[in-house]
């Protein structure tokens, strides 16, 4: 009898022992495989990050990252398909980056589209690579609203309208901006998403979104070195339209210099042989600065080397030149200008001036600095009603060791660190120290002398000077 109840009671301590190894194998075979599914998930996101870093170092274009990161996620996640939506500039709506084939739509299908898509499927993935989706509209759109990431079934999810069962959704956020979304769909046959697969998504956008941020970051790079490169060619060929050395005049000394205060300029100085006794000297100053101001500046030197020639009249030169201008300016822009007509064999200076900076004539036998201000209005701003009333000769004549100092209020203007402006009142000063030794000197000494009262301050506007010293 007993020996009957203790194998009784061994039989059922054994067949326990049975079914608590058979759980116990299966809890073991069960984390195996969630183990090997964290290797391949684990290899998978290493090779996402490995893609990440070789495309960056090969210089990869926007559509293969774009393509890197959804194929990445949808490999990595075992999913149906992917989508990559990002920013428009305005940052109104979300452009379609790329679309996987076969992912089911994650934002929401117009019918007419649904019902095209049933005959012809190109309707519908003509649809999701055109259309912009914004805030709020569909998951993806809800996705950028929000700013959260999601796990979204199949009765949520506008993905139904493809076939699909679940969807993950994330925003691709940098430095608090969010660049785009990214989306993954899962079809019908497929297993839903999990709350882990989720984790590993977010960690996905958080990658791509680093991608994507350094893409702008490399494009920018490049797009400033390509527009460092224009605005160089663009400061030679600009460089060619002023004189590379003052012209050889007899009864005067003649020097000038531009000084931009970037790469380009708005200002302007030129020497005109008028004809075999006569001799043009302009100075310009085009409102604004860098490359708008230097193709007005350089629409001004065509226009104006064509009156110039064979003209006696400063004024009339202006006019004509304020003619042809006055049509192709803007209203908020416009140029001002003196232009003088040197003679030679004699003394005599004609001098037109059109808004600009008053011309300094030192005279050598006072030591005294005068201004020379003839009435005038500036180019571009009437079309010739007024202009050409006010617009006058001015004519004076010049002794021997006399100097006129031709300038643009980039010199005057010019401020040191404390915001002092360099003021006319020294500008004289520096004219009256330095004309004794002609016009090479004064236009040396008076740029040296803006630069020392500057020091390390910005320049924030072009210097032009010109001195004509007579012999």
């Amino acid at each position: 009898m007993w020996t009957y109840i203790y194998l009784v009671l061994f039989l059922g301590t054994f067949a326990a022992l049975l079914v608590v190894l058979n759980a116990f194998t299966k809890k073991v075979s069960e984390l195996e495989r969630q183990r090997i599914k964290i290797e391949v998930e684990e290899d998978r996101v290493f090779d996402f990050l490995h893609g990440l870093g070789e495309a960056f170092s090969e210089g990869i274009q926007s559509s293969e990252l774009h393509r890197l990161i959804v194929e990445s996620a949808v490999r990595i996640l075992d999913a149906h398909g992917g989508t990559l939506y990002l920013t428009h500039k305005n940052d109104a709506t979300l452009s379609p980056a790329f679309i996987s084939k076969g992912c089911p739509p994650l934002v929401d299908v117009p019918r007419h589209i649904l019902e095209q898509a049933a005959t012809t499927p190109l309707a519908l993935e003509s649809f999701l690579r055109l259309h912009a989706v914004r805030r709020g509209e569909g998951i993806i759109g809800r996705c950028w609203e929000s700013g959260e990431s999601h796990v979204i079934d199949v009765a949520e999810s506008p993905a139904a309208q493809g076939g699909g069962t679940s969807a993950l959704v994330a925003p691709l956020v940098y430095r608090r901006k969010i660049l785009g979304v990214l989306g993954l769909a899962n079809g019908p046959m497929s297993t839903p998403f999990s709350v882990a697969d989720l984790k590993v998504f977010k960690a996905i956008a958080e990658q791509g979104a680093f991608a994507l941020y350094n893409e702008a970051v490399y494009l920018e790079a490049g797009e400033k070195k390509r527009l460092d490169h224009d605005l160089e060619i663009a400061r030679e060929i600009q460089s060619l339209l002023l004189p590379s050395s003052p012209p050889t005049f007899p009864g005067y000394d003649l020097s000038g210099v531009n000084i931009p205060a970037r790469q380009v300029s708005g200002d302007y100085f030129d020497f005109i042989q008028m004809d075999a006794t006569r001799l043009g000297v302009a100075i310009a100053d085009v409102s604004g600065k860098g490359v708008p101001a230097s193709l007005i500046m350089a629409m001004c030197r065509s226009v104006l080397r064509s009156e110039a020639v064979n003209k006696t009249s400063a004024s009339e030169v202006l006019r004509r030149v304020n003619q042809q201008l006055y049509p192709d300016i803007k209203e908020d822009m416009f140029i001002s200008m003196a232009y003088l007509i040197l003679e030679t064999g004699g003394s005599r200076v004609t001098l037109a001036r059109a808004g600009h900076d008053a011309p300094l004539l030192y005279r050598a036998a006072t030591r005294e600095v005068e201004k020379l201000t003839p009435k005038g209005m500036a180019l571009g701003i009437d079309s010739g009603e007024v202009f050409n009333r006010v617009c006058a000769d001015f004519s004076f004549t010049l002794e021997p060791g006399d100097c006129i100092l031709l300038y643009t209020d980039g010199a005057t203007e010019a401020l040191d660190r404390e915001g002092l402006e360099y003021g006319l009142p020294r500008l004289v000063q520096s004219l009256q120290a330095s004309a004794p030794h002609g016009a090479a000197d004064v236009v040396r000494y008076v740029a040296d002398d803006v630069k020392s009262f500057v020091g390390r301050h910005p320049q924030h506007d072009d210097i032009t000077l010109i001195a004509i010293a007579k012999t």
